[in-house]
């Protein structure tokens, strides 16, 4: 439909300049979705923005407009409504051609990009020696919805993990490890990830309570930055105990990165201070090396700084990212760069931007981009914490999902007295527990915080995963008791007769705008809001037509309805990352 729409967008635009001369060529034709589907499925509103222009009413102007349009192939008649608005109203012979026409295509009638991008998703990142909990669920299921769109739409789209493997954490865990268990710095799996989590919480109150320990933990980040062989097989052991940990979720979730962390522009740090301050920008201040920054200040109201380099000679996050800004611009080629990171974190972002652009770094054809979300949260509305206040284990977290989605069902089967095998069960329940948790987080808007509840996310009803879930296992049912296999169905054979039928196929034909939405402003929430809508309609018209029992043509003409239904259900959930069941 976004064509459709382009199309009748032309077709006012050259009425308008037939109607008052080629000075009007180039205007907006101000051309938007009827706001009431009884008025029609479009209105062009330009009349109202021309009435002082032109010097005429807005409903004279509308009716002018009118008499030069020509848009019969694919609407009704215009009609002027209200104070001077343009009605379009579709045929349904053109609607029918359309579904017809996508039924054939795999993308459904959703073009590719026509200038495909290199683009980088910067999602997930979290720190080695530490687990992943419930502040990395966020980035990572964001991150993954928007890469998987970029990709269908035809961009070349590097997915990096940018993890925390590097730095003084590093120096702090190998000086305590030293001490209270050696052999974690000589061998694999020495330890569990929760056992070197409690060492990393230990060593770090030691940190902040023992001077001696301190000058330990930095000669031991001196020795790791040195390339010392000791402590460089300790870190590299600690990074592939984390990595594996990581995995095992990263494969729950059906999450694909490549894992670039703080480490990998270590040797870049250097030459990042020196081209700041031979571009005139790096200011010294109490002995650290900075750059001033425009519209920020502190609390004092003082100009706030951007630290590249410590008074200790140190680098931090802010020098490190700038670092794999240059290298992503340079070497990685990108065009447009996504970072999906908390709310929280906007003003770094800001002020690294700002930084590099000072600097030159960023050419015109390069578009940075934060992707700000809120926090999870309790249904008590505080942080999503567990009952002794600890964060939540990411991990913990789908387990229970999948536990309590494997509870819902039996309950499910009981009632309905059906008898299925173990691995059935277990494979429902797990796509149910992780696609609801997944839905629930990206059917928010991504800025907002959100109520994290178990009961709400797997409920059969409402916008959530399981809901679509269902409909789309409520057609294939369909198939198998009408023993139908929908890619024999005939061609050019849908037929628009019932009003849900009209509504369906309309909103079946939107998938397109939707995704171009999504690929623009990043927000997956828009495409849940469409799949759940559509899901609505599904169900109004299975409701309200009878398909199996219906008369031919309408019989075949409502099974290409069910078939390209489920097909957009399949394709827009695989775009948030979430798998379909043929039976639930």
């Amino acid at each position: 439909m976004n064509a459709t729409q382009e199309k009748l967008k032309e077709q006012v635009q050259q009425a308008l300049v037939a109607a008052f001369g080629a000075d009007l060529a180039g205007v907006d034709p101000i051309l938007v979705p009827a706001s009431n589907p009884k008025f029609g499925d479009y209105q062009a509103n330009v009349a109202l923005s021309l009435s002082k222009k032109l010097g005429k009413q807005p409903r004279a102007i509308a009716g002018a407009i009118a008499l030069k349009l020509d848009v019969s192939e694919i609407c009704e008649p215009p009609e002027i409504a209200g104070p001077g608005f343009i009605n379009l109203k579709l045929k349904t012979a053109y609607l029918e051609a359309q579904l017809n026409a996508i039924q054939a295509d795999p993308r459904l009638g959703v073009p590719a990009a026509k200038t495909p991008k290199r683009e980088i998703v910067d999602f997930s990142s979290p720190n080695i020696a530490k687990e992943m909990h419930v502040g990395h669920l966020r980035s990572t299921i964001i991150g993954d919805s928007i890469a998987r769109i970029l990709e269908f739409q035809g961009h070349d789209v590097l997915r990096l993990n940018h993890v925390g493997d590097w730095g003084t954490q590093f120096g702090m865990l190998i000086a305590y490890l030293r001490e209270v268990c050696p052999e974690a710095l000589t061998t694999a799996n020495a330890l569990d990830i929760g056992d070197l989590v409690s060492f990393y919480r230990k060593a770090k109150l030691r940190f902040d309570t023992d001077e001696a320990f301190q000058e330990t933990a930095r000669q031991e980040v001196v020795r790791l930055q040195a390339g010392a062989e000791d402590t460089l097989h300790a870190w590299k052991l600690l990074c592939e105990q984390s990595r594996r940990e990581f995995q095992v979720i990263y494969e729950l979730l059906d999450i694909k990165l490549t894992e670039r962390g703080e480490s990998f522009y270590n040797p870049l740090l250097s030459g990042v201070v020196e081209d700041l301050d031979k571009s005139g920008l790096l200011v010294e201040n109490q002995g650290a090396k900075c750059v001033f920054l425009e519209g920020f200040t502190n609390r004092e109201g003082e100009p706030l700084p951007l630290i590249v380099q410590k008074s200790d000679g140190g680098y931090n996050y802010a020098t490190t990212d700038l670092a794999s800004l240059r290298y992503r611009i340079q070497q990685d080629q990108a065009k447009r760069i996504i970072y999906v990171t908390d709310a929280g974190q906007g003003n770094h972002f800001a002020q690294f931007f700002q930084v590099a652009r000072k600097a030159g770094w960023i050419p015109d054809d390069v578009e940075l981009v934060h992707v700000p979300f809120g926090l999870v949260l309790g249904e008590d509305g505080k942080k999503f914490k567990t009952r002794s206040g600890d964060t939540v284990r990411l991990r913990d977290l789908l387990d229970e999902a999948v536990s309590r989605a494997h509870a819902d069902l039996k309950t499910r089967l009981q009632k309905e007295e059906r008898q299925e095998t173990e691995e059935f069960i277990n494979e429902v329940a797990r796509v149910v527990g992780i696609s609801a948790v997944k839905y629930a987080d990206l059917s928010q808007n991504r800025t907002s915080n959100y109520i994290f509840s178990y009961d709400k996310m797997l409920d059969l009803k409402g916008n959530t995963a399981p809901y679509m879930l269902y409909v789309y296992a409520r057609i294939h049912g369909i198939s198998r008791k009408g023993d139908i296999n929908f890619k024999e169905l005939g061609k050019n054979a849908v037929l628009l007769q019932h009003e849900t039928e009209l509504a369906l196929a309309k909103y079946l034909l939107q998938l397109d705008e939707v995704i171009s939405s999504v690929e623009q402003d990043l927000l997956p929430n828009r495409l849940c809001e469409y799949l759940f809508e559509l899901s609505q309609k599904f169900n109004q018209f299975y409701d309200r037509c009878p398909i199996l029992q219906a008369e031919e043509p309408q019989r075949t003409s409502r099974l290409v309805l069910c078939d390209l239904t489920a097909r957009t259900l399949k394709l827009g959930l695989s775009l948030l990352g979430i798998q379909v069941l043929e039976r639930m």
